[in-house]
């Protein structure tokens, strides 16, 4: 007891946290940090919460007893993992030695040039480039991103985009992981950076024809939401720029895009349960922006514009009238009134539309039908449907389809990608006419890999409620289900987002120490349709927590894994879910990873000049209303932790987040800390450079995920 007072007093000298921690990190920490409580009352409408370590937030990021805290928490997660440390080794150079360093993406054409991504031997970061369609043109190296990223401890393209003349590149940097990018130019033929510089951007822009003109969205200085769209003339100072459109909503957010016909110029803002489009002639970057349809509630949709020469229309995909989405189209010269679109491709109850491609002679719809994502073509003519679809094959019982964007309407090949959780990225050439599909790659996985030696499965769990959830699962050929196998099982179930069945390289270290793989489709995801996901969102959120766990439960009871084997995995709103699970059954779990979790719900929402809080509303629902303020308040996993066992547990964060602010799971973990009754390791590790998506480098992740990976071997005693 007197080492842990100790450790007490010393953060308690949180005027010389710098200097503190200099001195523990020359000496090994006998017992984990343990954070001051300092009482702090945060107001509501109906009533005022305690939140004893709110004092671990701080804005600015610099304050020396919070920073204090943070690497001391490294240092004892790093002291920890020093027993393992050969195995984190091991796993590294396994994972990595699968990785082809030195490969090239499958070219795109866009206008005259074939546009492709590399990588190099032993180098972190991708090259952008491109060649000319010209016979043995030469390669232009648009951005080398390792000498981009040089000398700075975190570095990421958000975005690039080439201008109309194809001779300039304007791309967004984030220098800190807090995504907020800098836009710059660079000529691509002369390799010359030119002056222009505006900071402080989101990740979407968008060229005008004009060779010079190019729009941007500023982000809010506080809250980081997109909300102002700029337009910039190349040379000119970034303090002229005009702004064209500001979001005054605070629920929605901006961005710009061209359509694929490159002929218009796209602001969508949108909101979780509203869009607006407005679009601009690219020819004209001086005329003022035409809304498609006006914001409405609970009325969404998406458009691209169609250029042939039978009508120059928009095709809209939009959920009017129809959960599950359905495509209309309207004639350019009618756009602005919902009133005069009409029907192209119509809703169905069973099929979820998830997006579309436009060919001068077919339609492509990316769809969702019992949980798998397929590719529907149909041919069309003057904007009606003809003939009978088709519906690209899938090899497997539990798979994904992946349509690629194209930039050449009058194309008849379509592309797109083939996975899952056993066949790496498979990217194919599919003639629109013919049926022909052409395999033009599949990704590389070295170190002896044969999809041969795995097996995929999709299995339905009947959960409390009599819903029958999805399930996709991969192990090793020759896997007995016995009740003997460790289960490693991840979700996500928020915001509509599905998680795919795709292929995972750094699993098949999993799977090749006996591990079954598994995938909840639980609800909150939009794998089933839209109904999906109202199921679980809102005053209905328990039932993603509840899938979880009960498909956790059959999967021990059906013998696909020991009941005293199981890991659970998840991030961001999947980081949520792993402190409501580990709060709810933490018996059900022999160790959890959260990666840069959303734990503390009612405090970050009823505090709205956090980043993301009022677009959450409609995900969450607003807790200054009493029936969403006691449903979350009933879930918060920071707010549910109380003294009871939990599982082993890894949380990881970034500094710089700036959707998962780092102080949520700090503070989760320095409570936990104090109430956890049980003995098994509860460690953090924070990034102190990196922001949500933690380390930019392909290598760098890879590291983190060894890291990841034998923090769950060694809870099982697995040494190699």
């Amino acid at each position: 007891m007197k080492l842990l007072k100790t450790s007490r007093v010393l953060l308690a000298m949180c005027a010389v946290g710098a200097a503190w921690f200099a001195t523990t990190a020359a000496a090994q920490m006998t017992v984990p940090p343990v954070a001051l409580q300092k009482p702090h009352a945060v107001a509501s409408p109906y009533g005022t919460r305690n939140d004893n370590y709110y004092w671990l937030r701080n804005d600015e990021r610099k304050a020396t007893d919070v920073l204090a805290y943070l690497n001391a928490e490294n240092q004892w997660y790093a002291q920890h993992a020093q027993r393992y440390q050969a195995m984190e080794d091991g796993l590294f150079e396994e994972i990595k030695g699968r990785v082809k360093q030195d490969d090239t993406s499958v070219p795109t054409r866009k206008g005259d040039y074939m546009y492709y991504t590399r990588f190099e031997q032993g180098r972190e970061y991708p090259l952008y480039a491109r060649k000319h369609i010209a016979p043995n043109a030469a390669e232009e190296i648009m951005l080398d991103v390792n000498q981009l990223a040089h000398g700075k401890g975190f570095y990421q393209i958000g975005a690039y985009e080439v201008s109309a003349g194809q001779d300039i590149v304007a791309y967004l940097e984030d220098v800190t992981g807090r995504q907020q990018f800098t836009l710059r130019f660079k000529n691509i033929g002369t390799g010359e950076t030119y002056a222009d510089s505006i900071p402080g951007l989101s990740s979407s822009i968008a060229w005008a024809n004009d060779n010079k003109s190019i729009f941007y969205v500023e982000n809010d200085a506080n809250t980081l939401r997109s909300y102002k769209v700029k337009r910039h003339v190349l040379g000119s100072p970034a303090a002229s720029d005009v702004t064209v459109y500001e979001e005054k909503d605070g629920s929605f957010y901006t961005e710009v895009k061209k359509s694929s016909s490159q002929a218009f110029v796209l602001i969508h803002a949108s909101s979780t349960v509203s869009d607006e489009v407005l679009v601009l002639d690219a020819a004209t970057p001086l005329a003022r922006f035409k809304s498609l349809a006006p914001k409405r509630a609970d009325f969404r949709y998406q458009a691209d514009h169609m250029a042939d020469s039978a009508a120059d229309r928009w095709i809209i995909r939009t959920d009017w009238q129809a959960p599950n989405y359905r495509l209309m189209q309207v004639a350019h010269s009618s756009i602005g009134q919902r009133s005069l679109w009409k029907p192209l491709l119509a809703h169905d109850a069973k099929v979820f539309i998830n997006n579309f491609e436009l060919f001068a002679n077919y339609l492509v719809i990316d769809e969702r039908s019992e949980g798998l994502r397929r590719l529907r073509v149909q041919a069309w003519a003057q904007g009606k449907m003809t003939g009978k679809a088709q519906y690209i094959r899938a090899d497997e019982s539990a798979y994904t389809h992946t349509l690629l964007p194209n930039f050449v309407q009058g194309s008849e090949v379509m592309r797109y990608v083939y996975s899952s959780l056993k066949t790496p990225l498979t990217t194919y050439d599919y003639n629109l006419r013919t049926g022909e599909r052409t395999l033009l790659k599949r990704q590389p996985v070295l170190g002896g890999f044969d999809s041969a030696n795995y097996q995929t499965e999709r299995t339905w769990v009947s959960v409390r409620d009599g819903t029958r959830v999805p399930v996709s699962l991969v192990y090793r050929k020759g896997f007995q289900k016995d009740g003997t196998a460790p289960l490693f099982q991840y979700a996500y179930g928020s915001y509509g987002v599905s998680t795919d069945p795709m292929f995972r390289s750094p699993a098949v270290s999993l799977l090749d120490r006996g591990f079954v793989y598994a995938i909840a489709h639980i609800r909150g995801g939009q794998e089933m349709g839209r109904a999906w996901y109202e199921d679980g969102k809102k005053l209905k959120k328990k039932n993603t927590f509840n899938d979880f766990v009960d498909v956790t439960e059959a999967l021990v009871q059906q013998k696909y894994a020991a009941k005293d084997k199981v890991f659970a995995q998840g991030g961001s709103a999947g980081g949520l879910l792993m402190g409501a699970v580990a709060n709810m059954r933490p018996d059900l779990y022999r160790g959890i990873l959260a990666a840069v979790p959303f734990v503390d719900v009612v405090t970050t929402m009823l505090d709205e000049s956090i980043p993301l809080t009022t677009n959450e509303f409609d995900e969450w629902g607003n807790p200054k209303q009493k029936k969403f303020y006691d449903y979350m308040l009933s879930y918060s996993p920071y707010d549910n932790v109380k003294a009871q066992a939990y599982p082993a547990m890894l949380v990881t964060t970034g500094l710089h987040d700036s959707q998962v602010q780092y102080y949520e799971p700090a503070k989760w973990v320095a409570k936990l800390r104090a109430l956890n009754q049980g003995k098994a390791p509860l460690l953090m590790r924070t990034n102190m450079e990196a922001g949500h998506g933690g380390s930019a480098g392909r290598f760098t992740r890879l590291r983190e995920t060894a890291q990841d990976y034998a923090f769950v071997l060694d809870q099982l005693g697995i040494t190699q």
